[in-house]
């Protein structure tokens, strides 16, 4: 009879440890996901950051080729020529864009 109960008690701890393990695991794997989740937040961050400076950085551009170009043309015109090709230039990249996006979807 003593035998068979050190038998059921090491089939007890055997499970414990078992699921102990498991929890342990699975705590881990989440660990590894929160750390995975705050780094992308970061870098979305920078990058969000990033493309805000650089928008910022276009409209100054922008500002400053609608006032050289009123040297040559009235304000009003400088702005709609300025306001054209910036808006040329988002459609043929927008296009290009678009016939790539086009292309890898019907590859898969």
């Amino acid at each position: 009879m003593t035998q068979r109960e050190s038998f059921t008690e090491l089939l007890g701890h055997l499970a414990t440890n078992s699921a102990a393990m498991v929890h342990d695991e699975i705590e881990l794997a989440i660990q590894g996901v929160r750390e995975k989740v705050r780094a992308v937040r970061s870098g979305v961050l920078t990058v969000a950051a990033g493309a805000a400076i650089g928008f910022a950085a276009l409209m100054s551009l922008c500002a400053a080729l609608i006032i050289g170009l009123t040297a040559y043309m009235a304000p009003v015109t400088a702005a709609l020529v300025t306001g054209a090709a910036l808006a040329f230039i988002g459609v043929v990249i927008g296009f290009i864009g678009f016939k790539q996006l086009t292309k890898s979807i019907h590859k898969t």
